[in-house]
This record gives C-alpha cells, sequence and structure tokens, in this order.
C-alpha cells in the first residue's frame, strides 16, 4: 500500500469550538494550527497536577530517600529525551524519502507529540510501582463478588442473561487496574485536559479494554493487546478517537511504537543505574555480570556488533571501555562508568529502534505491527533483554527491595480495607451520602468527607449521564463508586498513601 502518514494528524478535540468528533485533517488546518494546538496541549500535560505528583511516585525503589534515585518523573523525562532522538533519527534516516511517507514538515509536530507522550506514560501508575498495581487488582478480585448490586444481581438475575453479562464485564474491568488504562482515564475523564485526539491516542500503549480476555499467542493483536488499555468507563472516549483518526478496531497510533522505544531504552539501563547508587551492588561487579549474562546467548559478548559507526566493538569491549574510564575518575567513578555504557550502547539503541520503524513503516502506519520496535532477534533487543535479567535477578529481588515491595502492598490494601465500607452501602444509601446527606452514616460519612472533591465530582457527572430509571443503574452505580475508590487510592504519591495508612490505622 502507499502509506501516507499525514492522514493521522487532526487538531480535533473532544470538546473544543469545533463540531464534536469532526475531523480536522492537516489539509483542513495546516502545519501552523497543528503545532498551536500541539502547543496548547504541551501546556496542559507540564502543568497538570499528575505530572507534579510523579515527582513522588517510585520509579523502583519505593520512598526512596536519596534524591539521585529516579522518580517518576525524572524517568519520564529521561524518556522525553529518548523519544525526541528516536525521532530525529527517523528523520535523518529518512532524508528525502520522508516526503514520500506524507511525513514532510512534520518533524516538529511529531516531536511535540511523541515528547509530550513520554511524559504522560507513567501517570496513571499507583504508589509502589508494580506491586501496586498488584494490590489494587487483588484487592477488587476479592472483594467485588461481595459488594451490594454485583452480589443482589447474582442471586436474582438468573433469568436475565444481560444483566448478568454486564456484571460479569463490569466485574473483569474492575478486577484489572493497569496504570497504561488509567492514564488515559486520568487525562481524559479526571483531569480533563481535553487534549487533541492525536496526543491522546500516543500514550494508548495498548488496545485491549479491561472487560475483555487476553487474546491467545498467535492471535494478530496478542502484542498489542497483552495488558489493558483503557476501561469501559472511557470506552466511549476511545470509540471517538479511533474515528476522528482513522485507526480501526485494535489497531495503534503509530507514534505509540516511538514512546515504547523510547520507555524501553530508558527504563532498562536506569534501573540498575539506581541499585548501584543505593549500594546494592558495585559497578565492577555489575559489569562481569553484564558480560555473563550477555555472554550466554547467541553470539556472546565477543562478537563484534557495536556500534553502527566504525570501529565497531563488541558487548564486552564496550563495558571493559566504560570499567577503564571509570577507573581513570577520581570523583564519581559509578557515574563515569555508566556515561560510558550510554555512550557505547544507548546510541545504537535509539538507531535500531528508528531503523526499525522505517523498516516496518506499512505495518506502523496501520497501527497492526504486533511487536514492540526492539522486540527482535537482533543484538540490540538481547542488550535490552541483558539489562532486564540483571535487574530482576540481582536488583528487583534484593531482599532491601522486596521488603520495600512488600510493604507497599500492604499499605494500599490496608487503604482500601479501612474504606471498604463505602462500597458495601447500597445504590439509595450511597446516593444520599453523596447528596451530603450524613445522618446515620457514622463511619461511612467520615470516610466520604475524605474523598477528594475531583473524584467525586467525576463520579457524580458519569451518574448523571445515566438515567435512574435504566434497568442496570445499580449496577454502573457499584462501578463508578468502585472507580472513585480506584481514582483515589491510584493517584496518591508513596509517602502520601503511607501518611494516610498512617492515619487511619492510628499508628505513629
Amino acid at each position: 500500500m502507499a502509506v501516507n502518514l499525514r492522514s493521522l494528524f487532526s487538531i480535533s478535540r473532544p470538546h473544543n469550538r469545533y463540531r464534536d468528533n469532526e475531523r480536522l485533517s492537516l489539509d483542513d488546518c495546516g502545519i501552523e494550527m497543528l503545532q498551536m494546538q500541539l502547543e496548547s496541549d504541551r501546556g496542559r500535560i507540564i502543568q497538570s497536577a499528575a505530572v507534579r505528583r510523579l515527582q513522588q511516585k517510585t520509579q523502583v525503589y519505593p520512598l526512596e530517600k536519596n534524591s539521585a534515585v529516579r522518580s517518576r518523573l525524572t524517568h519520564s523525562m529521561e524518556v522525553m529525551q529518548t523519544g525526541r532522538h528516536i525521532v530525529q533519527t527517523i528523520y535523518r534516516r529518512l532524508g528525502a524519502q520522508a516526503k514520500s511517507f506524507g511525513l514532510e514538515g512534520l518533524e516538529r509536530p511529531i516531536e511535540s507529540l511523541v515528547e509530550m507522550a513520554c511524559l504522560l506514560h507513567d501517570v496513571g501508575n499507583p504508589p509502589f510501582g508494580h506491586f501496586g498495581e498488584a494490590a489494587i487488582s487483588q484487592w477488587f478480585q476479592t472483594h467485588l463478588p461481595q459488594l451490594p448490586a454485583f452480589a443482589q444481581t447474582k442471586l436474582n438475575t438468573e433469568g436475565d442473561t444481560d444483566q448478568q453479562q454486564l456484571q460479569q464485564r463490569l466485574i473483569s474491568d474492575l478486577s484489572h487496574f493497569e496504570g497504561n488504562a488509567q492514564a488515559i482515564r486520568l487525562s481524559h475523564s479526571l483531569l480533563r485536559l481535553n487534549l487533541t485526539y492525536a496526543q491522546s491516542a500516543c500514550i494508548l500503549k495498548y488496545t485491549r479494554l479491561a472487560a475483555e480476555s487476553r487474546p491467545p499467542a498467535g492471535d494478530a493483536f496478542s502484542y498489542l493487546k497483552k495488558k489493558p488499555g483503557f476501561y469501559l468507563s472511557e470506552q466511549s472516549h476511545i470509540q471517538d478517537l479511533q474515528q476522528v483518526l482513522g485507526i480501526e478496531q485494535g489497531c495503534r497510533y503509530p507514534l505509540s511504537y516511538i514512546m515504547e522505544a523510547a520507555d524501553d531504552i530508558s527504563y532498562c539501563l536506569a534501573d540498575i543505574e539506581d541499585g548501584v547508587e543505593k549500594g546494592l551492588m558495585s559497578y565492577q561487579t555489575l559489569a562481569q555480570l553484564l558480560i555473563e549474562n550477555y555472554a550466554q546467548h547467541e553470539g556472546g559478548a565477543d562478537v563484534v556488533q557495536f556500534p553502527p559507526e566504525q570501529p565497531k566493538r563488541s558487548f564486552r569491549e564496550i563495558v571493559d571501555y566504560a570499567c577503564e574510564r571509570a577507573a581513570r575518575e577520581t570523583i564519581n567513578k559509578a557515574h563515569e562508568f555508566f556515561i560510558w555504557l550510554r555512550v557505547g550502547l544507548i546510541h545504537h539503541l535509539v538507531e535500531h529502534a528508528a531503523q526499525g520503524f522505517i523498516d516496518h513503516i506499512e505495518q506502523v502506519a496501520q497501527g497492526r505491527l504486533n511487536r514492540a520496535l526492539l522486540e527482535d532477534d537482533t543484538p540490540c533487543h538481547q542488550v535490552i533483554t541483558t539489562f532486564k535479567n540483571i535487574a530482576f535477578e540481582h536488583f528487583f529481588s534484593h531482599p532491601e527491595v522486596e521488603t520495600l515491595d512488600l510493604q507497599g502492598h500492604h499499605i494500599l490494601t490496608a487503604l482500601l480495607n479501612h474504606y471498604r465500607p463505602l462500597l458495601m452501602l447500597d445504590t439509595a444509601a450511597f446516593t444520599q451520602l453523596s447528596q451530603g446527606q450524613y445522618r446515620g452514616f457514622l463511619v461511612e460519612s467520615l470516610l466520604f468527607k475524605r474523598l477528594p472533591n475531583k473524584h467525586i465530582r467525576a463520579y457524580q457527572e458519569a451518574m448523571a449521564a445515566i438515567p435512574v430509571d435504566q434497568a442496570h443503574y445499580s449496577l454502573w452505580e457499584q462501578y463508578y463508586r468502585c472507580r472513585l475508590l480506584q481514582d483515589m487510592v491510584s493517584g496518591m504519591t508513596d509517602q502520601y498513601a503511607l501518611d494516610e495508612y498512617r492515619t487511619l490505622s492510628a499508628l505513629d
């Protein structure tokens, strides 16, 4: 097919002065107007509270007091830089060919879209990282069948197939909390950033609805749908986005591949660098582990293959050179080691990601490339795998880190237990509470008053859109009430979650 990525750029937003969901393409608005609208997106994102909270959310090591160890915010800034580098490399490699793909004149808009997607990619992550995601998912999987609307439906609707199917979908949706899906919810439904559809599409990393099952291996979308990408609460927004941008169901927006590659390149080395900064391992020991792990795979550590320019070097030579430079450094040896490890490897990974985008541009343009740009059988993928293996085997499994993970899991589980009484009210009772009628609700009223007003308003707005006499009203009310609690807990910083846990648990 003739690839024309130009057709995927639009300045349309969910709510603006133009007709809702009107597809305003580059032919309608021009590059200058597109750039102006993306600059508006940039301001909305950078100035959002969710981005500010990233400075107190963990990247890997919870409740870390050493400010040299990365937070979600510093990690996201590094991902931004890498994403920008990949875009520039794509244009440098394409040269005059950029015009044949409809990309001429779009380098600045694409840089902006990718950079802001990189900044937003982690805003949906809860406190305590992936253990936080697991804690929220496990708690709801356990408690949802006991909640009034779901339990009542289970008992009384044996003949109502539609009601039973809806119940199952709502429970499945709430049981699979995912930071990527929460980022979509946060930017659209909670922060109300009203981003252009193009900018929102960039952060839609996975294309599966949380209520749906993961497709089997070998499915055309097995990778693109390996994790939930959005919730039922944002399904209509995603459908509008797909319609405006002309994206087929299950497919990605092309620029999200670049955001994903930038994240993969950035975090795989950063995680082990932070471990060395924390004193979990010396850089000399790390260097030896890197060589040993890489040598286990086809080609080995001594095969000359890096970087793309001359002279080419092997993985061992790059690591050894980083050690040599560190040995000569008199002030900060570990820092010097990682500088030269980056110089030797990261540039090549960026080049490889850019070339992967170009080599598979037809599938990328369609959003059908069913893998990450760096997920192939090349030495570059092996570098990424080596870094990840070392991180999991020697840093994430370190007793100190495992203890912190367990503490984080316990804190979030305990917080959800404290707020459980709000979920155990029936629909009529919680409606009274949400309207400020506190009489008769001793504990529940005190808990309700601790909920953030913005999350309460999001709940109320969602319920206002559902007719009270609708047959499934109580199911949807229970669903959005659970979302209200997930929104609150997942939006906490690590320290605030700890403080709230201590407060409600009456701990000093």
